[in-house]
């Protein structure tokens, strides 16, 4: 790449045509310690060489492919940052729903208690537990590496969350009795071709993909679930763009009632949920 830039403006300029320009400005952000409009308001300021070269590393690694939210170290999430690392899927908006529509499920005063499965970062858990102040909230990953990451997270947002080392239920209480179960597991086709395209290629790959139809975590969550839940507790899960026909049906062979799917900002059907007899 081109000698390093000794201003701002440099910068954004040897930047132009490789990334867009809300991306670099990001970086240079991240870099000096200050706000978007004080680099669009100071172009001239003076990179010393060591920020130079911190932002032409991250800027190579970006044009590389490598997310932002790894070079930064963190991705917003219902309006709290989250560390995150190449151990943990990123959080996405459309995870969101999911806060939402449990919020929308539980009753002035009551302490449900809550699982997420697979929590990676912990955003989901994280944030169910500083919404919901009085709930019981248990987060389980099969990953050590990610539950570094999403305790971290927990306590620097000062959030209770029970961590447990799992593969889905397997070293959690039958008798535990979940009010609601929340997912976001991997629902990516393992042939599916976006799997070597953009981002998702520098993320975990457990996280992403299960199985040739996209379906076997979301099988197995479903069947299983049942006996984990509380009565009148819901599942609910996050799954591809075209998948929620065939997890509604997964849900009401498993004898879920009230199964319907809630449809993300972009109308895409994004996550489907039943409850509990």
């Amino acid at each position: 790449m081109a000698d390093l830039p000794t201003s701002v403006g440099a910068a954004l300029a040897l930047a132009r045509g490789r990334l867009p320009a809300s991306e670099a400005r990001l970086l240079l952000r991240e870099i000096l310690g200050c706000t978007a409009a004080q680099i669009a308001a100071y172009p001239e300021r003076a990179l010393a060489a060591g920020q130079a070269g911190r932002f032409v590393e991250l800027l190579t690694r970006r044009v590389a492919g490598e997310p932002v939210a790894y070079l930064l170290g963190e991705r917003e999430f219902y309006g709290r940052r989250f560390g995150v690392s190449p151990a943990v899927l990123i959080p996405r908006p459309e995870t969101e729903l999911v806060v939402d529509l449990v919020l929308a499920r539980v009753a002035p005063g009551s302490a449900p208690a809550i699982l997420d499965l697979g929590t990676g970062s912990g955003a989901l858990a994280v944030t169910l537990a500083l919404e919901i102040p009085a709930a019981q909230v248990t987060a389980v990953d099969f990953s050590p590496a990610a539950l570094i990451v999403a305790r971290a997270n927990a306590a620097a947002l000062a959030a209770s969350v029970r961590f447990v080392e799992s593969d889905w239920f397997a070293a959690l209480d039958a008798a535990a009795g979940f009010d609601f179960i929340v997912s976001n597991p991997p629902y990516i086709a393992e042939n599916d071709p976006h799997l070597a395209q953009g981002d998702v290629r520098f993320e975990p790959a457990t996280a992403l993909a299960s199985g040739p139809a996209g379906l076997d975590d979301l099988r197995r969550i479903t069947a299983a679930a049942p006996g984990f839940l509380a009565a009148g507790g819901w599942l609910m899960m996050e799954h591809g763009y075209d998948q929620a026909a065939a997890v509604r049906a997964l849900l009401v062979a498993a004898g879920f009632v009230e199964v319907a799917s809630a449809q993300d900002l972009a109308g895409i059907e994004r996550i489907s949920f039943g409850r509990r007899p």
